[in-house]
């Protein structure tokens, strides 16, 4: 059956800086705006603010290239300093190309820039750079515990973070960090409306919602980095074991494009 749902805006977060616990100041704006988590509900919150949380801002001027990333920076024309942190924080270079890097991120993410990003933060006196979290889902798993401390409600939470596709223009919101919601829901051996059997039907439930809460956050100027969906019943602690945003990564040995 069809789960009818709402995606809320939660507004009023304070800028977020090192240090600061996300779930206290989650669970502040959403009594600021009004809204009473039930069980089942689905908090997600942008990476930006979980990496600031997490110090994850890093000062250019304190990062020294490598040879490696010198030729790197004159192949891509890209700020060497970058290029570096662009490869402590991946695994493997698959494309690169005068303004673009494409590489495997450590968290076994494929991306442009290894998700690092510049815009819409704060650099002061100098250039700085915002890595990923170091391990989203625990992130996610803390931040789900934190929020059941204060309010006594089993909620899920989503890190999303905007990603580009292959094949396909503009960016969409993806999760790269989960707890407590099924991930991929697993239709394989059931069947289709002509009793057909399914035998490659996975469901992304993660991304799909990081994509809906992506919508309402904006990615520009609004200052909406939270939101709260609501309308999908609690699921059981079971049912959600492993379910992490490590499994949407598809193996290597899958990979037909290497």
């Amino acid at each position: 059956m069809t789960q009818p749902f709402s995606v809320l805006p939660v507004t009023g977060l304070p800028m977020v800086q090192a240090g600061d616990n996300l779930g206290t100041l989650i669970c502040s704006a959403l009594d600021d705006n009004g809204i009473t988590l039930d069980e089942g509900d689905i908090i997600c919150i942008a990476q930006k603010i979980v990496s600031k949380a997490e110090d994850r801002l890093i000062p250019l001027q304190t990062v020294t290239p490598s040879p490696q990333a010198m030729e790197l920076a004159r192949e891509t024309d890209k700020d060497p300093r970058l290029v570096e942190l662009i490869l402590k924080e991946s695994n493997e270079i698959l494309r690169q190309r005068v303004g673009v890097l494409i590489v495997r991120h450590k968290l076994g993410l494929v991306g442009a820039h290894a998700g690092i990003d510049q815009s819409n933060i704060d650099h002061g006196d100098s250039e700085q750079a915002l890595l990923l979290p170091e391990d989203p889902d625990a992130s996610a798993a803390n931040l789900a515990a934190d929020i059941y401390t204060t309010t006594g409600r089993r909620v899920g939470v989503i890190i999303t973070d905007s990603q580009n596709r292959p094949w396909r223009m503009g960016t969409v919101g993806a999760a790269i960090g989960c707890a407590g919601i099924t991930v991929l829901q697993d239709h394989r051996g059931g069947s289709d409306v002509y009793g057909r059997e399914l035998k490659v039907t996975l469901i992304n439930r993660a991304d799909a919602l990081a994509a809906a809460a992506t919508l309402v956050m904006g990615e520009t100027t609004e200052k909406i980095p939270l939101v709260v969906i609501k309308g999908f019943p609690p699921e059981p602690d079971d049912a959600t074991a492993g379910q992490t945003a490590a499994i949407i990564n598809r193996p290597l040995e899958e990979d037909l494009f290497r």
